[in-house]
């Protein structure tokens, strides 16, 4: 049993991320950014020319590719062959591609290892995806799922990327997450669906604080003395 590693699930624009690296300082726990390893994949395989439909190809690239994640305080830093991709992948034409990587049987069960492998760097870990709960670690103690309106999630979105100086519409933000979401919810390995024992939030009338301390009181509730 995983016995110190909390699961945070939801589709994009939720708030995991940001909730789980909060919670991560306020539980003195590291925070593993799982959707920053797909999206790390899908950088390289972008900038190697590489066909994201072919399966092999991508696989191909943990053969080639040198891939570094470091704990740098609550922000994931990403490494592709020595440069640094920390802001890189979160450009939205990388976001739009990650389903690529994330559809492939072969290649999630790939990142799933990758993901292993941090988590049992450090004593206490809180992860964040979309199948963390499901699949990664399955035995997780504490398990949480996040949803929110379609609407208030694609303003999330714009808000994020407006903070980096970019400008995109509403509309075609709400069509991506959309998009992504049928992809998420409709593949056949991990599918996008709450773990049977997660907790369920609804984050679209919540602010970020709000739910961190509504997870804190639910753990509290059940730690049996405490986490």
């Amino acid at each position: 049993m995983e016995s110190w590693v909390i699961t945070i699930d939801g589709p994009a624009g939720a708030g995991k991320s940001t909730v789980a690296r909060m919670l991560a300082e306020r539980l003195g726990a590291v925070f593993l950014d799982t959707g920053a390893m797909y999206r790390a994949l899908t950088a390289a395989a972008m900038d190697k020319g590489v066909n994201l439909e072919d399966a092999e190809a991508l696989l191909k690239i943990f053969e080639t590719t040198r891939f570094q994640f470091e704990h740098d305080g609550q922000v994931l830093r990403v490494l592709v062959d020595g440069k640094d991709y920390t802001q890189r992948i979160r450009l939205p034409e990388v976001t739009e591609k990650v389903r690529y990587a994330a559809c492939q049987p072969a290649v999630r069960r790939r990142l799933v290892q990758m993901q292993q492998d941090f988590a049992r760097q450090f004593p206490k870990v809180v992860t964040e995806g979309r199948d963390q709960g499901t699949v990664v670690f399955p035995n997780a103690r504490w398990k949480f799922f996040l949803e929110a309106d379609v609407m208030e999630r694609a303003r999330r979105r714009q808000k994020d990327l407006a903070q980096s100086g970019l400008v995109v519409g509403l509309d075609e933000l709400r069509e991506q997450i959309e998009s992504r979401d049928a992809s998420d919810r409709n593949r056949t390995v991990g599918p996008l669906t709450p773990a049977p024992d997660a907790v369920v939030v609804d984050t679209t009338s919540l602010t970020v604080q709000q739910v961190v301390e509504t997870i804190l009181r639910t753990i509290g509730k059940n730690a049996d003395g405490g986490i």
